[in-house]
C-alpha cells in the first residue's frame, strides 16, 4: 500500500489524529496540504488556516489550495463539551461546505475520508433529524435547526457524528462522474487533546447505560487510526465506497455481544 506521489488535503493537521495522519502520509511519500485553525509547521507542504465554523474562512481556504489533490481527509472536529451550535457547525456543516468547495480541486478517482466516531454508531435512530440537517445550507441556519429539533448539549456531539456517517453513505455516488468515492472512519475514544472531554461526556453516558465487560480496550492512539485513513486514501481501497470503518480495538463487537448475547 502506498500513497507515494499523491497530494492529500488533511484538516485538523495541527494535533491528534490529523497531525499523525499528516506525518504518516508524508513519511509514505505524499504531498500534504494541511488545514487547521492553528499553525502547522511540520509534515506539510502547504499550510492553510481555516475556521470550520466560518463560511468565509472555509471559502478562502478552498481557494488557496494549490493545484489538484488526490484525497481530502476531513479530520478536524470539536469536542462534546462545546455548545450545540459550534459542534454542529464544525463537525458537520463546515465539513460539508469545505468538501463541496474542494470537489473542483480533486483529481479524477480521488478519495474523501470523513472521520466520524463510534459515538455516531446509532445513526438509524436520528435519521429524520439527519435528513433535516442535510437541508441546512448556511451557518446562520444552525441555531434555528437546533432549537426546532431540540438538539441538546448532551446529544449534540453524537448527533453530529451520526449525521456525518449518514451523509458519507448518502454521498457514495454524488460525484460519480469524477470517480470520487467517499468513506468514513469511526474511532472509539482516542488519545488526542479532546480525550478528556470525550471521557467526561460521551464515554461516561455510555458507561452508565451498559453493564461492565471484562477486557474492554482502553483509548486508542492516533497511531492506530492514521493507517486506516491512509488506507482509504490509497488505491488499494478503491472498492470501498460509502463505507464506515470502525476502528475501536473491538469495543463495538464487545458491546454488541453484550446486547445480543453472542459473547
Amino acid at each position: 500500500m502506498t500513497v507515494q506521489g499523491k497530494r492529500i488535503i488533511v484538516t485538523g493537521a495541527a494535533s491528534g489524529i490529523g497531525a499523525e495522519s499528516a506525518k504518516l502520509l508524508t513519511e509514505r511519500g505524499a504531498t500534504v496540504i494541511a488545514m487547521d485553525r492553528n499553525k502547522v509547521g511540520q509534515n506539510c507542504d502547504q499550510f492553510i488556516q481555516i475556521d470550520l465554523s466560518d463560511a468565509d474562512s472555509i471559502a478562502s481556504a478552498a481557494e488557496q489550495i494549490e493545484g489538484k489533490a488526490d484525497a481530502l481527509c476531513n479530520i478536524a472536529g470539536v469536542p462534546p463539551t462545546l455548545p450545540p451550535v459550534p459542534v454542529i457547525q464544525v463537525n458537520f456543516v463546515g465539513l460539508r461546505m469545505l468538501t463541496e468547495l474542494c470537489i473542483p480541486k480533486l483529481n479524477q478517482g480521488a478519495s474523501i475520508v470523513n472521520v466520524s466516531s463510534l459515538a455516531g454508531i446509532n445513526w438509524q435512530a436520528s435519521m429524520e433529524k439527519s435528513k433535516a440537517l442535510f437541508e441546512i445550507r448556511s451557518m446562520e441556519e444552525v441555531e434555528g435547526f437546533i432549537q426546532e429539533h431540540q438538539i441538546t448539549e448532551e446529544d449534540c456531539y453524537e448527533f453530529s457524528k451520526e449525521a456525518l456517517t449518514v451523509w458519507t453513505m448518502k454521498s457514495w455516488n454524488r460525484w460519480q462522474d469524477q470517480g470520487i468515492r467517499v468513506n468514513a472512519v469511526s474511532p472509539s475514544a482516542t488519545k488526542t487533546p479532546i480525550l478528556g472531554d470525550f471521557m467526561e461526556t460521551v464515554a461516561a453516558r455510555l458507561k452508565a447505560k451498559s453493564k461492565p465487560i471484562e477486557g474492554l480496550p482502553g483509548p486508542g492512539a492516533p497511531e492506530d487510526i492514521a493507517p486506516v485513513i491512509a488506507f482509504l486514501c490509497n488505491d488499494d481501497s478503491r472498492w470501498l465506497n460509502g463505507a464506515n470503518l470502525i476502528a475501536d480495538g473491538g469495543l463495538f463487537a464487545a458491546r454488541a455481544g453484550q446486547r445480543f448475547g453472542f459473547n
